[in-house]
């Protein structure tokens, strides 16, 4: 990347070079030993051809006296960390296993445990589709994992062995009889997830020398799972005897419908807790005394009324479900118990932010915890119920691990997180982030953050880039690596990252506004903040872009067809045409519950595709399910053959279309991300800036 225009070169931060941006480490990730001890944490980095990432387990002190140390280490990552009752480490990873029957087969991830002692991991269980999404059980030395099995296989070694002979024969095709076939970046099929559970007995934690290490005993609780488990996390009672988990089933015109079911351990027997024709449901988490599985309620959408995430509880034995805090105008994200069962933590989207708010199930209360200008998640609660942990966020600051003095909070007054040791260093930041507040034109107020470069002022006014969220049902309200705004302020612009009609944490009224018309409230909504924002008198009315990915893109799309304001426009894996996109997106039966037919074709932005006449950079991968490529193929040939700025006699054209062959919806290779934000900044160097001939800012050398 070059100096920003108009200015000297600034002091370096790793946003003025993107090989020092995607070098910098990421957290995701935080579980909390049984005795509170221990804080474990999972770090992401660049690999040495500095290709890819790996990601390592390092542990963190929530006492915040010790610096993070590094647990594991391995060129295949580590993933899924779970604390035994004993205080032992359990993971994932599919580094090598000296055990291996076969040391040439590729492996698959495995399950280890790393002793508390500080012993060397060791592999404890193994499959031949690989295992994930670990589970322990708080009061019983009881695991859960999920692994993928064919559905003709008729035990772990005919499963192994039709996978083999599938591989060797070089045979990929799938049979499907219903629907979904695929989900966001990935095929669906032949084999389905099922959950399994095993003890960890005391031979596996500790082996006898000169034997085999023993292996547990895994028993699959769930043989018919079928598609019940796509895409479902599975969760443990505390005693490990009952397994909770949303259940998938397809129902008539290739709907999918999610109940809430309890499987016995012993016997495999099945009941269902939740079975609500009105509304799915989704991440169960049951009560430490065992009595409560709290989740989440979603309604189901239709074409006229928008969805509503409530927060619910059902006795673990049998019951009438209740929702919790029916007056609170928020939707619950992810939640914890508290030790002593009575009441939640919860995140939930507020006004740009996601604070820990405590719900109280005697009284039906709601309290917010945290006062940060921030967003948490993968909170988790001491054996004595006075302190949390998580991870705290914003577009100040990346993943961080935070101490939350609940014993202070639950007096009645909201407390700022304290920093512990984190394994990454704070990231120094190339500008300030401030807050705009527009009122629409019904008179609603609309906010948003505006991040601005180090100078911005009257004499050095930044050009503006509008950055419309995706979702649509989500908030700017925390640190992206994907979308990252600093990386365009590090090169002069001002970033406007708005959350408009649909967004979360305004209340569902906020949400309803702009259901099943995208392109009214969400658009003008835009258009305020913007217009409240070039207002200011450090940012350059003259010189605008807009941004947006996924439904952002769609926004970016609807915004080139219905303005001439901004210079540019980008839009990275956007819906172009509805009509082709709502059966072919990997969950069509939810888009069929988003708009009827005539709804989608009056908010569809491919009608207006003579009024562009805006540059456009058009950005899709190839993989990607959520948003087919075809909704970019289309797109690009109708702006180079039906826009107002069209193809000439010798095919040339303004507009410019980065093809990812072997991407998704997001851009996940760090090289890939280079690309992108060095083909964004060129783009808009060139018609937000006018820096053409010499000054011109050069599109990545490896595009050729």
């Amino acid at each position: 990347m070059t100096t920003p225009p108009g200015g000297d070169t600034p002091a370096a931060t790793p946003f003025h070079d993107l090989d020092a941006y995607v070098a910098l480490p990421r957290l995701s990730g935080l579980v909390l030993s049984p005795d509170g001890t221990r804080l474990v944490t999972a770090v992401q980095t660049l690999d040495r051809k500095r290709t890819g990432y790996v990601t390592a387990l390092w542990e963190v002190d929530p006492a915040g006296e010790r610096p993070a140390r590094r647990l594991t280490r391995s060129a295949k990552s580590e993933a899924s960390a779970a604390f035994t009752p004993a205080g032992d480490l359990l993971f994932t990873s599919a580094r090598p296993d000296p055990d291996a029957q076969d040391p040439d087969d590729e492996p698959k991830p495995a399950l280890w445990l790393l002793p508390a002692d500080g012993a060397e991991a060791r592999v404890v269980a193994d499959r031949g589709a690989g295992l994930g999404g670990v589970q322990v059980a708080t009061d019983a030395p009881t695991v859960l994992v999920t692994s993928d099995v064919l559905p003709s296989a008729s035990d772990p070694a005919d499963d192994d062995r039709r996978r083999k002979e599938r591989k060797d024969a070089k045979v990929a095709a799938i049979l499907h009889t219903g629907y979904p076939v695929r989900y966001w970046d990935h095929d669906l099929g032949p084999g389905s997830p099922h959950a399994f559970v095993g003890t960890i007995a005391a031979d596996v934690v500790a082996p006898r020398a000169g034997e085999r290490d023993p292996r547990l005993d895994l028993a699959d609780v769930t043989p018919d799972a079928r598609i019940a488990l796509l895409e479902q996390s599975p969760v443990l009672s505390p005693d490990g005897r009952t397994v909770v988990a949303p259940w998938n089933r397809a129902v008539a015109r290739g709907e999918l419908r999610t109940s809430l079911v309890a499987v016995d351990v012993a016997t495999g027997e099945r009941r269902v807790l939740v079975d609500d024709p009105d509304a799915d449901v989704a991440g169960p988490v049951v009560s430490p005394d065992g009595q409560w599985v709290a989740y989440v309620r979603g309604t189901l959408s239709t074409p006229f009324e928008a969805p509503s995430e409530q927060l619910w509880v059902v006795p673990l034995a049998g019951g009438e479900p209740r929702r919790l805090v029916a007056t609170w105008d928020r939707w619950p994200g992810r939640f914890v118990w508290l030790p002593t069962s009575d009441g939640l933590l919860v995140v939930a989207d507020e006004d740009g932010r996601a604070p820990v708010f405590h719900v109280e199930l005697s009284t039906d209360t709601v309290t917010r915890v945290t006062s940060d200008d921030a967003a948490f998640s993968d909170v988790r609660v001491s054996p004595d119920g006075r302190t949390a942990y998580a991870l705290r966020t914003s577009y100040e600051a990346p993943a961080h691990p935070v101490r939350i003095d609940l014993a202070a909070a639950l007096a009645g007054t909201p407390v700022a997180a304290q920093a512990l040791p984190s394994p990454a260093a704070d990231v120094a930041l190339p500008g300030r982030l401030e807050e705009v507040v527009a009122t629409a034109a019904d008179g609603t107020r609309v906010r948003s953050w505006l991040a601005l470069p180090d100078g911005a002022g009257p004499d050095a006014k930044a050009p503006l880039l509008l950055w419309i969220h995706g979702g649509p049902l989500g908030s700017w309200n925390a640190w992206s690596w994907r979308w990252n705004p600093w990386l365009l302020v590090a090169r002069g612009y001002a970033v406007l990252l708005p959350d408009p009609a649909l967004s979360t944490g305004y209340g569902q009224d906020f949400i309803q506004r702009g259901w099943g018309s995208w392109g009214a409230a969400p658009y003008t909504d835009l258009l305020a903040a913007t217009d409240a924002t070039l207002e200011r008198d450090d940012v350059d009315p003259e010189r605008t872009a807009a941004m947006g990915g996924s439904f952002g893109g769609y926004m970016a799309n609807w915004v080139a067809g219905h303005t001439d304001r901004f210079r540019a426009i980008v839009t990275h894996a956007s819906l172009w045409a509805l009509d082709q996109f709502g059966p072919t997106t990997d969950a069509s039966y939810y888009w069929q519950r988003e708009m009827t037919p005539e709804m989608a074709l009056e908010n569809s932005p491919h009608r207006f595709v003579g009024d562009i006449v805006t540059p456009m950079l058009v950005i899709h991968g190839d993989k990607d399910y959520r948003v087919p490529i075809g909704e970019g193929l289309r797109l690009w040939y109708e702006l180079l053959s039906a826009s107002g700025l069209p193809a000439d006699d010798e095919g040339r054209s303004p507009h410019r279309f980065l093809y990812y062959p072997d991407e998704n919806h997001w851009i996940l290779q760090p090289q890939h991300a280079k690309v992108w934000y060095g083909a964004v900044e060129a783009f808009l160097a060139e018609h937000v800036l006018g820096r053409t001939g010499d000054d011109a800012v050069a599109y990545p050398e490896v595009l050729g």
